[in-house]
């Protein structure tokens, strides 16, 4: 019996794809459309970030795990922390919010 490459290929691409997903989903998420949405919350985190010129995007760490968000780095004033994680709660998909920055004067 022959194999068809394209179907020999399809089988080896749904096994790494298999394989890949269970990864992430050991990697402390509980689906792997948590993984995904985690993803997504984070980059819109970012993107609002980058946006907002009352925030350095640059300086600050957003890290999301099932819609919890942890906010690091450097904020050169109170204002700019507070200002960073209220974006953070504002994003569609947060659930909570640590915020973790530390004032650099």
């Amino acid at each position: 019996m022959k194999v068809q490459p394209s179907i020999l290929a399809l089988a080896i691409l749904t096994g790494v794809s298999l394989f890949t997903a269970g990864c992430t989903v050991m990697r402390g998420q509980e689906t792997v459309g948590s993984y995904v949405d985690d993803k997504t919350i984070t980059a819109a985190i970012k993107a609002k970030m980058i946006e907002d010129k009352s925030v350095d995007a640059a300086v600050i760490n957003v890290q999301t795990l099932n819609g919890e968000v942890s906010l690091s780095g450097f904020a050169k004033s109170p204002l700019e922390k507070q200002r960073a994680e209220s974006i953070a709660r504002e994003t569609k998909g947060v659930r909570m919010v640590h915020n973790n920055l530390i004032i650099r004067r």
